[in-house]
């Protein structure tokens, strides 16, 4: 019995062991240890331990002869990426890698068909991958792009579940026909999405990782030949991902990366044989690139994004958080550096009355630097952005509501802005008084800035004037439950991706569904099959006429 006692207690602490180890093991992997594929360490990275960038041009990893010194956003004056600095003569091999992809694209449905088995298994392979790795990635886009774990691992989330949406037979799915039959036998008709071929992806600084990403896979999943340039002070986050994809099987030639400048990218353009630019950032660089590109080009441009606060919904304790809660996610996370961000909110006189407007300032004032809730403003100055406070002011009837200040305490690089969350109001009259003041009452601030106006039921059709007045349509949020409500303000707008419902937001990117503007013949849509199809493919109509040719025709006369 002695024995038997013994062998049984030995068992139990040897499974105890075996659970240890595992759960230390299954903890570490989700620590931001540097991948093999990587050549960083995003806890490491510092002015003492900066990263050096390289371009893949042909299929290899190449420096170049000077590169761009790149700060910490969050502590002035310490360098942490040298990023290539690529020069005119070193866009020689671009241009013969972009110019040696014919139009016909790198595969088609007549040509290189495997490929789309190929790529939806490197789309397994890398949403695995990414999903093991999320902490690392998550972790190399705070250092670049200051924003919250919660919203930095949710980017991560998004671009893995986009990869697994799109892993197995979806890559083929991708490019699925349709057919219609002829007018006699052996006539058959039957049309297909095309690739463009060569193309070229120009990213944003704001999602390093899920903008590129869903982009440039969508174009590789249609056939094309990407060049991808992403904003070289985040552009550490995309090279990662690319080593990740070769670690994967993809092949090293499918795709180019430049580190450049704006000019030097649009010389790029200029010389290759790029036939397509797909384009997401501000919308004076979309109408440059439309001139430049001579309008061969998808834009996901800026949006100055709205929210209606509908009349029902602020009576119930619970909905008035959640609309709170909401409306500070909209306006302040990423500090507001969101194509999608809440930029003025419509709020009815019951839900100010109700007290939503205190609601959202006291949870703006519980954001702060050490989380990065709220933290630097990489495309917008301080001072730029209080001189906008500033011109607002000048409206008639504006006040500060909360914020207007410098963030204080902070050592947020000088060339960057530092802004405490800010609300503005503006009488509704007054904002829509004279064109001036509508400008500046609806310029996007890219940070952590929003309008605020209070409307009732009498004023909504200065509500809907506005929303009529402005120039981009990116994201839209009708909060009202009330489909009436609902169904008046949806038919005089248009936003592209717009939520309506008490739960309605603005920021939506997700994997699940479009995200993309509308009212644009040029706009570009990002996520969904859907968007894929339409930003980089293209229709080509094939009408098979084989015969028989009948016994009895004659030949008819001339016409």
């Amino acid at each position: 019995q002695s024995t038997w006692g013994e062998l049984v207690l030995g068992i139990a602490i040897m499974l105890s062991l075996r659970s240890s180890v595992s759960r230390r093991l299954i903890h570490s992997s989700t620590r931001a240890l540097s991948p093999c594929y990587t050549t960083f360490d995003p806890n490491t990275l510092s002015g003492k331990n900066p990263i050096t960038l390289q371009n893949l041009v042909g299929g290899k990893w190449t420096p170049t002869t000077s590169y761009t010194n790149i700060p910490d956003p969050m502590k002035d004056g310490e360098i942490i990426v040298h990023a290539p600095e690529t020069s005119e003569a070193e866009l020689t091999p671009f241009i013969e890698s972009i110019n040696s992809c014919p139009k016909t694209g790198l595969h088609n449905p007549f040509k290189n068909v495997d490929r789309y088995v190929m790529l939806g298994e490197v789309s397994h392979k890398a949403a695995n991958m990414l999903g093991r790795d999320a902490d690392f990635f998550a972790r190399a886009i705070m250092r670049v792009m200051p924003k919250s774990y919660a919203q930095a691992l949710g980017e991560v989330k998004v671009t893995q579940q986009f990869l697994k949406n799109f892993a197995g037979d979806n890559v083929r799915f991708l490019a699925r026909d349709f057919g219609v039959t002829g007018d006699h036998d052996g006539q058959h008709s039957t049309g297909y999405r095309w690739p463009f071929g060569p193309v070229a992806i120009i990213a944003p600084f704001n999602f390093p990782l899920e903008i590129p990403v869903l982009q440039m896979m969508g174009a590789l999943y249609m056939g094309n030949k990407p060049v991808v340039k992403g904003t070289s002070s985040v552009s550490l986050v995309i090279e990662m991902f690319v080593r990740l994809l070769h670690a994967c099987g993809l092949p090293t030639t499918d795709l180019d990366l430049i580190h450049c400048s704006g000019p030097r990218a649009q010389q790029l353009l200029e010389r290759s044989n790029i036939r397509l630019t797909q384009f997401t950032g501000s919308s004076q660089v979309a109408e440059k690139l439309a001139v430049v590109t001579g309008g061969k080009v998808r834009v996901e441009d800026a949006g100055f994004d709205w929210k209606i606060l509908g009349p029902d919904g602020a009576n119930d304790e619970r909905t008035l958080q959640y609309v709170a809660w909401q409306s500070d996610q909209d306006a302040y996370a990423c500090s507001g550096q969101k194509c999608s961000a809440q930029s003025i909110l419509f709020a009815h006189t019951n839900w100010v009355k109700a007290g939503l407007l205190d609601r959202i300032k006291k949870l703006a004032e519980q954001r702060n630097v050490n989380d990065l809730t709220v933290g630097a403003v990489l495309s917008e100055t301080t001072q730029r952005m209080l001189s906008h406070q500033a011109r607002l002011l000048q409206i008639p009837g504006a006040r500060v509501l909360f914020g207007g200040k410098e963030l204080s305490n902070h050592t947020i690089f000088k060339g960057y802005g530092a802004l405490e969350p800010t609300a503005v109001f503006v009488p509704l009259k007054a904002m829509l008084a004279n064109e001036a003041d509508f400008k500046a009452a609806t310029t996007e601030i890219f940070g952590p800035f929003q309008v605020v106006v209070e409307y009732d039921d009498s004023t909504l059709p200065l509500v809907l004037q506005a929303c009529e007045r402005m120039s981009h349509h990116l994201t839209a949020a009708v909060v009202s439950n009330d489909v009436l409500f609902q169904r008046k303000v949806l038919a005089h707008t248009v936003n592209g991706t717009t939520y309506a419902g008490l739960r309605a937001r603005t920021t939506g990117a997700p994997q699940n569904h479009w995200f993309g503007p509308a009212g644009d013949p040029r706009g570009a849509g990002i996520g969904s099959p859907e968007a894929i199809k339409l930003v980089w493919s293209c229709h080509r109509e094939i009408i098979q006429d084989v015969g028989p040719i009948p016994s009895t025709w004659k030949q008819p006369q001339q016409s």
